[in-house]
């Protein structure tokens, strides 16, 4: 499964990209907002620190196709680079994913919550899609099984398109839906960072590190060879 951080602060996305094997940041309206930041130059920020080989997605906020279409270009030219153009499932995200397909940019479409979204979009052209795993969960809803169902129905009709699973709000859901098969997560930095933690993790460093010093002190390795 490729990782994506789900996020705008800069700060983060650096320490991501420094120590973590990140294949990318994913962004949405509501995170661009909340950094209450110049539009134009944190996408230019973003870019700068990920380099152009990782992907970028930035989400459309026209309602429009060919305005959804407008925008898309517009920020391909502006950030270069993989670049993904987030478009929410609906009539207009569907004529404008089959628009888009022509102009060669990736289309992610976003705020997918059954496996038929899922299909629809990438029978119009979507490269990946995202179902909101947290948010079903949060109604009675079943957001691994339906990560799970997309795979499947994927798999059954060959379709070009991966399951990019979002809105997590603990390791377990990102543990699921990697068993499920799912391609893609983007996810926030501090279940980033839980992800490889282990509490027997740190008592094993811990012992280590005591058998080591009981025998050669402060030395490190490249003190004695």
């Amino acid at each position: 499964m490729i990782y994506i951080l789900d996020t705008a602060d800069l700060e983060a996305i650096k320490i991501a990209n420094e120590f973590y094997p990140i294949e990318g940041v994913t962004t949405n309206p509501s995170i661009i907002a909340r950094e209450k930041c110049d539009f134009k130059q944190r996408l230019l920020d973003i870019r700068n620190i990920i380099g152009k080989d990782k992907m970028l997605c930035v989400q459309t906020t026209s309602k429009v196709a060919e305005d959804i279409v407008k925008e898309a270009i517009a920020l391909r030219d502006l950030v270069g680079g993989e670049f993904y153009i987030k478009v929410p499932i609906g009539e207009a995200g569907l004529k404008a994913c089959m628009m888009l397909k022509k102009e060669n940019i990736g289309v992610l479409m976003t705020a997918i919550f059954t496996p038929q979204q899922a299909l629809l979009a990438a029978k119009a052209g979507a490269k990946l899609v995202a179902p909101y795993v947290n948010r079903l969960d949060m109604v009675n809803a079943d957001g691994v099984g339906v990560v799970a169902d997309i795979v499947a129905t994927f798999e059954n009709y060959g379709v070009d398109c991966k399951c990019l699973a979002a809105s997590f709000k603990n390791v377990q859901q990102v543990n699921d839906v990697a068993l499920a098969g799912c391609h893609y997560s983007t996810i926030s930095l501090d279940i980033l960072k839980a992800l490889a933690k282990h509490p027997l993790t740190d008592v094993a460093v811990d012992g280590f590190d005591k058998d080591w010093n009981n025998v050669y002190g402060d030395k490190t390795i490249l003190d004695l060879i």
